[in-house]
């Protein structure tokens, strides 16, 4: 009975989207309490450490609760009142780049918790290539368990490979582990610029991997195509982000000097594997660079006297047996062993005619905290920085549990290098080769990366000490001049053989290469399409907590924090200023149907929707009453039946279209004019007992185009609605919320309606059909309605837009009054005869007289049926009215224009 103590999980389905190098992940994750009575659930995740996390909700039951980005107080105050609901957490258990997110609840007996967890991070380039990874470790194994990964690169994807599981035992670089075997159940599919990774395995492949659900981590790399030039620029919604990573450019020539902890917590195989790595990295060094090289506990001892030496095949040798020799003793002399390291290098760099081009660093390894001569680390920080003088890097690497990181890290960020953290493993020699690798080859110096001053602000770290083989310089920025059709854009660097200036215009005018819309598995595009801000505002706040890091004046650390801060409440992201606060969400019946919920758009009001580059109007009307909306009767609803309003000729004509289900009906075609076009799709459903038709239709997707001033969609179902209109929007047809673009405004009314206004000269009404508990022949469907056509010119076709600007004779036959006054008072003409004549383009139509309820069946319409699906009364047939697809805007009998 041991097992049954904790809430199964019966789904872990992880979803990510890579749109040029900027990841979103959501994590989902179902816990089933099958016990008799509550049960705690925990559902922990580890995420990189470089990622941010822009959005948490659980729902238990009916009741849905989100997290809510908000500031850290200065003192924690406790006011959480929700006793069952543990906020969560991001330990700090940073082990080897990453952190655990944790949060618990309290299931009730016989139900179950769903967890939904969103994070976002920039891709570095390591070693050449993009790594993407995800933590899979439920802890026990699961019925459904599913990784999905989309990357969209507009650049071309190249060299993707997804390797063996890794555990954190041992967490390669991939490069030592022979073996490349993409996991079991893992498909790879890739075209030129598009790749979907899946991970799918069953229980019994689960258990073949780890018994405790403990799988590891699942990994994808790949690198992308690049031209040596300015590199890849990427604009989007007056955002932009600029990807430089050349290649094929001759190393620059190093001066290297490593400083390497020899004190006794070294013993046994710390030092074996630093000893290891060393010997393959002198291997490596080029004929043209020189080093030397520190060992240090609490003395320091220099291998060469006051010089660097060139690599040669001797000098190499006798490098190899001096480390070979040292052994673990004493203390730890941080700055010591860091002063004599930078006096070296600078005395060498001052009097020596070195190569103008060279690039010189220090790489210090250590496994400790200072014990011996300046303990302090405020004082060894500011004595290295003085030591250095901003005339070369350096690059700390920490090694095993007892390494102080917080000083390895702001060592290495205030002297322009990196820093690493590895585990005391068999694997460490090859992290540290990885490591060096990454540095190893040095292809640029002094690089700066210039934009005209009028055309952009707000642009991240734009200048770069160095630039290494096999990684990348990302800068962001936000466009001034939106309008502007090109950014011009200067890279200057130095390289081994000479100055070199690289300057492009870039072309702005680029939206379809940066559109994500209408690409196999992105459809839903969540948050996406404003991925270069976020990718933007990812790095500006990464920058900004670093420029904290390395600030010591207090005043200043806080204006940085209070920037950081407002960006993270801006974006919706977790950092280190930011909370998150879980919040039940309002009246919710049932909880949100739309599977993937992105961050910027699971509307949590207006807030959310201005976030999106769409304006939210302020006071939004929560509640908006059906009734107050005024919807003409000129419609198609139910298992469509459709009404005419001819308001001039005070009546009413009414038909009914049988389609097939599956058919796309042209509601609204005036795309040549107006640039609107309304299409209808069809979806069937059994027909009800006893009746005479074989099937029902009803409407289950309407979706209005408007081309003027620009291309914009609207693509409606009773869930959801997507606005396009360059950039992707997906509401949630259960939360009020309200649009505008620079044509368009979209009113949703929860559950009940959709308002659409194209320039406020036009504008229909979609109802919303929800069945609580469907009747077989029920479905979900909407029924569109004109409500102003004033806009629409008179050459509008399409089942419903052909009448808008006509007007339509009643004929009598039998009976001896005028027309006229048949025309003005049908009711009295219908009592003598239920047969009458519509005379519509000269065509005459045979109608009878029936009664029709509209508007959610509440009201009814009196009208002229015309009968055998409009025979007469609509222009051709109404298979003329078939569109091929949803975004077809031809309008006439046999053209087909697309959008």
């Amino acid at each position: 009975f041991l097992q049954e103590t904790r809430p199964r999980m019966s789904e872990f389905h992880v979803r990510s989207t890579i749109i040029s190098r900027y990841a979103f992940t959501t994590v989902s994750c179902t816990m089933v309490n099958s016990g008799s009575e509550a049960r705690e659930a925990v559902f922990e995740m580890q995420i990189p450490a470089a990622a941010f996390i822009s959005n948490f909700t659980v729902s238990i039951g009916n009741k849905t609760y989100y997290g809510e980005v908000t500031g850290k107080e200065k003192k924690n105050s406790s006011d959480d009142k929700e006793r069952h609901k543990k906020p969560p957490s991001s330990t700090e258990g940073r082990e080897n780049g990453y952190e655990t997110f944790k949060a618990s609840v309290f299931i009730p007996r016989k139900m179950q918790a769903r967890f939904i967890l969103h994070y976002e991070e920039l891709l570095q380039r390591r070693l050449g290539k993009y790594e993407y990874t995800v933590s899979i470790r439920p802890q026990q194994l699961v019925g459904r368990l599913r990784v999905e990964v989309n990357i969209l690169e507009n650049s071309g994807i190249v060299s993707l490979e997804v390797p063996p599981l890794r555990n954190s035992k041992q967490k390669g670089n991939g490069k030592a582990e022979g073996d490349v075997t993409p996991p079991p159940s893992t498909v790879i599919g890739h075209t030129k610029t598009l790749a979907k990774v899946t991970f799918n395995p069953s229980v019994v492949e689960q258990t073949k991997i780890a018994r405790n659900g403990i799988l590891g981590d699942f990994i994808i790399r790949y690198d992308v195509n690049r031209e040596l030039s300015v590199g890849d620029v990427q604009i989007l919604n007056g955002y932009f982000v600029h990807y430089f990573a050349p290649t094929d450019l001759p190393p620059l020539p190093k001066n290297v000097v490593f400083v390497l902890d020899s004190s006794a917590s070294m013993v046994g195989t710390k030092l074996k594997q630093t000893k290891e790595a060393l010997f393959t990295i002198l291997q490596d060094l080029r004929p043209e660079d020189h080093f030397n090289i520190i060992g240090f506990s609490n003395r320091i001892k220099v291998w060469q006297q006051d010089r660097l030496v060139p690599v040669t095949p001797n000098n190499i040798r006798d490098a190899k047996k001096y480390i070979h020799n040292m052994s673990p003793t004493g203390g730890t002399n941080i700055n010591g062993a860091l002063q004599t390291g930078a006096k070296l290098l600078n005395d060498y760099i001052a009097q020596n005619d070195i190569d103008a081009r060279s690039v010189s660093l220090i790489i210090f390894l250590t496994d400790g905290r200072p014990t011996v001569g300046e303990t302090q680390s405020s004082k060894i920080l500011s004595n290295t920085k003085d030591a250095i003088r901003d005339k070369f890097c350096l690059f700390t690497i920490g090694i095993g549990n007892d390494v102080d990181h917080k000083l390895l890290e702001r060592m290495a960020l205030e002297n322009c290098g990196m820093t690493r953290h590895f585990q005391e493993d068999e694997d460490a020699a090859s992290h540290l080769k990885g490591f060096y690798d990454e540095i190893g080859t040095p292809l640029l110096s002094d690089i700066r990366v210039d934009y005209p001053e009028d055309d952009v602000e707000q642009v991240t770290q734009n200048f770069f000490p160095n630039y290494f083989n096999g990684s990348e310089i990302i800068i962001a920025g936000k466009l001034i001049n939106r309008t502007s059709d090109k950014l011009h854009v200067e890279v200057t660097a130095s390289n081994s053989k000479k100055y070199i200036l690289l300057k492009t215009d870039v072309a702005i005018d680029l939206p379809s290469r940066n559109d994500i819309r209408g690409v196999p598995g992105l459809e839903d595009g969540k948050g996406d399409n404003n991925y270069i801000e976020r990718a933007w505002s990812y790095l500006t706040i990464k920058e900004l907590l670093n420029s904290r890091l390395k600030s010591d004046d207090s005043q200043e650390k806080d204006s940085l924090m209070e920037k950081a801060k407002s960006m993270a409440l801006a974006y919706n992201f977790v950092t280190p200023f930011t909370v998150l606060k879980m919040k039940e969400a309002g009246l919710h019946s049932e909880p949100p149907q739309e599977e993937f919920i992105s961050p910027s758009t699971d509307g949590i009001g207006e807030k959310v929707q201005s976030l999106q580059g769409h304006k939210a109007p302020s006071g939004i009307r929560r509640g908006q009453d059906k009734q107050r909306i005024k919807i003409s009767k000129t419609s198609a609803d139910g298992d469509p039946h459709f009404v005419i309003d001819f308001p001039s000729s005070k009546f009413s004509v009414c038909f009914n279209i049988d389609g097939e289900p599956g058919d796309i009906l042209r509601l609204v075609s005036d795309h040549k004019e107006s640039g609107v076009t309304v299409n209808g799709q069809l979806i069937g459903a059994p027909a009800p007992p006893n009746g005479h038709k074989k099937h029902r239709t009803y409407f289950s997707t309407i979706t209005i185009l408007s081309n003027k001033p620009e291309r914009s969609y609207l693509e409606i179902t009773p869930r959801r609605v997507i606005l396009d209109d360059g950039e992707r929007l997906v509401l949630s047809c259960g939360r009020s919320a309200v649009v505008r673009s620079r044509s368009l405004e979209v009113s949703i009314s929860a559950y009940s309606n959709v308002t659409v206004t194209v320039r406020d000269t036009i504008s229909f009404v979609i109802l919303i059909h929800h069945y609580k508990k469907p009747a077989p022949y029920q479905r979900n469907h909407l029924g569109f309605y004109i409500s102003n056509s004033k806009g629409l010119s008179s050459d509008s076709h399409g089942l419903l837009g052909q009448f808008l600007n006509h007007e339509v004779k009643l004929l009598q036959e039998s009976l001896n009054t005028s027309h006229q006054e048949a025309g003005q008072n049908p009711t009295e003409a219908l009592k003598a005869n239920p047969t009458n004549t519509l005379k519509v383009k000269g065509r005459l139509v045979p109608v009878v007289w029936k009664q029709r309820r509209i508007y959610n069946g509440q009201q009814e319409v009196d009208c002229w049926f015309a009968k055998n699906n409009a025979d007469k009364l609509i222009d051709g047939s109404y298979k003329d009215y078939l569109a091929s697809h949803p975004f077809d805007t031809g309008t006439s009998f046999g053209t087909i224009n697309s959008l």
